[in-house]
């Protein structure tokens, strides 16, 4: 029991080597100041770039949900996308510091990052068939807090290996090599540490019914459960809430690394550092606050740690302190691991069991469906009113969006009684 939850939570450990160093600190900062034409550039074609990936996922979720609930099984899935993405990280290395690349290297974050995102969809449907119901927060929150810790020690080698003045393995800085090797580091991190996932996690059983049937069956089961969306009304109500809210965590997470960059005037191994500093307390909240989930139930967690975004947040706008802005953005991350560790435990706690995998892809859908919206937001109004501070604004309103729609979502206990937690 202990291995196959190990193994899996060991997954979200090895796609933060994606998600951590290429499209939140390291190759964003670089794609921003050193590929494309200026920063503020290449903020709107970054944001732009995850739009089209995030609707891309978005749209896909559902019914790449509702097959697998028809085909059975789950790891076939992972195992596909989860190569997708490693073939466009490793192929990142060949992007130079020069405008020709932009629009290569978008494609490939583009795609590395519809591999990484829809991989999610089929590793979080495994979680309510391998922990119990009561254990299922704290589960949640442990695989979160790991992947900070996966995604933090991926910096680090970054760092001491190869961006650092002396590094472990010098390579040569005159085409940004130093910086370049993320991508081949990233793609190695994600291809081993993937793998306890697919030697030691049981999978569900395979239906036996060909694919064209079960994607004739996915559709049907979709139209089904749009139909019947009243059945369901409470599990929609949530999947707007962390459609507004995770649009704002993206969109962070998205341009962080631009943004301290870019307002604050961090260099490389300045916003390495910070990523590092983040992922420590981002992985600390996700571990605490996964007891709490299992104590005080997955909403309660979310709606505090929302607060706990909102705060810092409006702090880090305004001040024009970098020991401020180290300060407040290191404490905003104690707070991210919960919002995404107790809505995965919310919606596992709730999904009905012969549409689990469905349900996930809406909750990928949720995730992604206005994804666009925040990155670009951000992106265009960074460009028209010249100021990354009022791009980032946006941020701060998803949030408090989210919140007031969340406080309509009833508890787990209200919709299943059964689960054995305080929920």
């Amino acid at each position: 029991m202990r291995r196959k939850l190990w193994s899996w939570a060991l997954y979200d450990w090895a796609n933060n080597g994606f998600f951590t160093p290429i499209q939140t600190f390291v190759f964003a900062a670089y794609f921003a100041r050193s590929v494309a034409e200026n920063p503020e550039t290449g903020t709107a074609m970054w944001g732009s770039m995850l739009g089209i990936a995030g609707l891309a996922v978005g749209l896909g979720g559902p019914l790449l949900g509702a097959v697998a609930d028809q085909s059975g099984r789950r790891k076939p899935w992972i195992a596909v996308f989860t190569l997708l993405c490693v073939a466009s990280t490793m192929l990142l290395w060949f992007v130079r510091p020069e405008t020709a690349w932009a629009w290569p290297a978008l494609v490939l974050v583009c795609l590395g990052t519809i591999g990484a995102e829809s991989s999610m969809i089929f590793y979080n449907a495994m979680l309510p068939d391998l922990a119990p119901p009561g254990r299922l927060g704290r589960w949640s929150g442990w695989g979160w807090g790991l992947g900070y810790v996966g995604g933090l020690l991926c910096l680090l080698l970054a760092l001491f290996g190869f961006i650092i003045a002396d590094p472990w393995f010098a390579l040569p800085r005159e085409g940004a090599e130093h910086v370049r090797s993320i991508g081949p580091l990233a793609a190695a991190w994600y291809l081993v540490f993937a793998l306890p996932l697919f030697l030691w996690v049981p999978d569900a059983p395979a239906s036996g019914r060909a694919p064209m049937d079960c994607v004739r069956a996915g559709l049907r089961q979709i139209r089904d459960s749009l139909r019947n969306v009243r059945a369901h009304r409470h599990i929609m109500l949530f999947l707007l809430a962390r459609m507004l809210y995770n649009d704002g965590l993206t969109t962070m997470f998205a341009f962080g690394g631009i943004y301290a960059a870019g307002t604050f005037g961090l260099s490389t191994e300045e916003v390495i550092w910070f990523g590092v500093g983040l992922n420590i307390t981002a992985g600390l909240g996700a571990a605490v606050f996964s007891w709490l989930d299992d104590r005080l139930g997955a909403r309660a967690t979310i709606l505090a740690s929302l607060a706990g975004l909102i705060v810092p947040g409006l702090v880090i706008l305004t001040t024009e302190s970098l020991a401020v802005f180290w300060i407040f953005g290191l404490l905003l991350g104690i707070f991210v691991g919960p919002v995404q560790a107790s809505s995965r435990s919310w919606l596992a706690r709730t999904a009905p069991l012969e549409l689990r995998a469905q349900m996930f892809g809406l909750f990928a859908l949720s995730g992604k469906l206005t994804s666009f919206a925040g990155p670009l937001l951000v992106g265009w109004v960074t460009l028209l009113a010249g100021s990354q501070r009022w791009g980032m604004s946006m941020v701060i309103l998803m949030y408090v969006l989210g919140a007031l729609v969340l406080l309509g979502v009833p508890r787990a206990d209200q919709v299943r009684p059964q689960v054995e937690t305080k929920e």
